[in-house]
């Protein structure tokens, strides 16, 4: 899953949802001596979340319908487009509005930029300019996001070209993500429940 659903799995934990956000950009074991304890669970969250997402049945199944040559890309494709059908639907999974959701996230980020890693602290730049992570529920800032995702990825691919092939397959891919999702927060919620926090200094 992509940068919405992860914090929309943390639940109301800031800490939680603060390592939720760094996930993708903490490589290695976190060091307890520059994080606190609580923000280290969110990034082992995150983690938890992504073993469990790649290996569903419902998100394998996702995968295997793009064609060739995006099925190489499929985890990538998938965990995006997974976010933007959380987006387009925000208030059923999430409960609230995506704008508000949105706004709450990235002023999270705000208030903790001592702790974020350069490269989220310049992705919360991005964010800020473009909505995110409410701009998800748009296929136009889908589009940039593949985009941008194309030219980082090293070798010559197609995720630029993505969308078309989504959007073809949207039903499909729309009925795994109804089947996956529940799942997913079953699951996140059963982790949150098990790693409960304890007193934490602000």
């Amino acid at each position: 899953m992509n940068h919405l659903a992860h914090a929309l799995l943390s639940g109301d934990d800031d800490w939680l949802r603060l390592g939720g956000m760094m996930g993708d950009f903490v490589h290695g074991q976190p060091d307890p001596a520059q994080l606190p304890a609580r923000v280290i669970d969110g990034i082992r969250l995150h983690r938890a979340i992504d073993v469990f997402t790649d290996s569903h049945p419902e998100v394998l199944a996702a995968k295997a319908l793009l064609p060739v040559p995006y099925r190489r890309y499929g985890g990538i494709l998938i965990d995006m487009w997974f976010d933007h059908a959380l987006a387009r639907d925000f208030e059923r999974w999430g409960g609230q509005s995506l704008e508000r959701f949105s706004s709450e996230l990235r002023g999270m980020l705000h208030r903790h930029d001592a702790m974020l890693p350069p490269l989220l602290r310049r992705f919360r730049g991005y964010m800020d300019a473009h909505d995110l992570p409410a701009g998800y529920a748009q296929i136009e800032e889908m589009d940039l996001a593949f985009q941008g995702l194309s030219s980082r990825l090293k070798r010559e691919n197609p995720v630029d070209s993505a969308v078309p092939v989504l959007l073809a397959h949207d039903a499909p891919l729309q009925a795994h993500f109804d089947a996956f999702f529940p799942q997913l927060q079953d699951f996140a919620a059963d982790w949150v429940a098990q790693h409960r926090a304890g007193p934490v200094a602000s």
